[in-house]
């Protein structure tokens, strides 16, 4: 390994410790917003209305996507740098799954906001 390929390696995981950092603060104040929600709404601070749950819901919903993209970004950050066949298949797997939770997130968020409109 050259001097060149160590900076890149090196630049790629400052890279991706940042963006990996940037989902965790994500997940935390998504986290944060939705206990303040729930907290306020035991408390009766918020106006009774029907379908809270599911604003809840689809509110931290949409900081666990971001944060999942960000997640997947830093995955593929990581393995750019002369990457093995091995860290391929990690990343394709971690790709696979991702995918899959983004997919299901989504389609439950959507499912509550066509719930939303049609209740409206």
């Amino acid at each position: 390994m050259d001097a060149t390929e160590a900076a890149l390696r090196f630049l790629a995981a400052c890279v991706a410790r940042l963006v990996e950092a940037i989902a965790i603060l994500y997940i935390a104040l998504g986290a944060l917003e939705t206990a303040v929600l729930l907290i306020g709404r035991w408390a009766g601070f918020s106006p009774r209305k029907s379908g809270w749950r599911r604003e809840t819901f689809v509110r931290f919903g949409r900081w666990l996507l971001l944060s999942l993209e960000f997640a997947l970004a830093a995955d593929i950050v990581r393995t750019v740098i002369s990457p093995t066949w091995n860290d391929i298949g990690q990343l394709a797997a971690i790709a696979v799954i991702r995918t899959f939770l983004n997919y299901f997130l989504e389609q439950d968020m959507r499912e509550a906001d066509r719930f939303d409109t049609a209740e409206a």
